[in-house]
């Protein structure tokens, strides 16, 4: 199991490089003010650090309980991006209809775009971040 220090290292460089990516986008992209993307790309990325240090928690606890592993397929990555951009879109998509002054429709095509280029990102920042930071063999093997 990975600890407090590395889920909090992981979620600060997946939000910050997560966010250098989204605010030029979205303004580029959706005809958003810049200060409307930063506050908006701001107030999701800490809603997204919270929701990342829970969910990933319980991905990890439950594939270690069911799978006795931690180490994950190509279709588990695929399954623990789409949960987690799921999840997250359920929590931000009302924040950003009220911040942009939107319809939820609209919120949620806009938030459909991020969704598809934040289930590519997390599945290569996840690929990356397991190879730089691997989980130690024996915390990897416990049930």
């Amino acid at each position: 199991m990975r600890t407090t220090y590395d889920r909090i290292r992981h979620t600060l460089g997946f939000e910050l490089i997560g966010l250098a990516i989204c605010i030029p986008l979205a303004v580029l992209l959706f005809d958003i003010r810049a200060h409307q993307a930063g506050v908006l790309a701001a107030a999701a990325s800490l809603i997204a650090a919270g929701w990342n240090y829970v969910y990933n928690l319980a991905f990890d606890k439950i594939m270690s309980s069911r799978l006795g592993r931690l180490e994950k397929t190509w279709g588990e990555r695929v399954f623990h991006a789409l949960g987690f951009e799921g999840g997250l879109m359920l929590l931000v998509l009302p924040l950003a209809a009220w911040w942009l002054s939107i319809s939820l429709w609209q919120a949620l095509l806009i938030d459909i775009g991020f969704i598809v280029l934040y289930v590519v990102y997390a599945f290569f920042y996840n690929l990356a971040y397991d190879k730089v930071f691997p989980v130690p063999s024996y915390c990897a093997r416990t049930k």
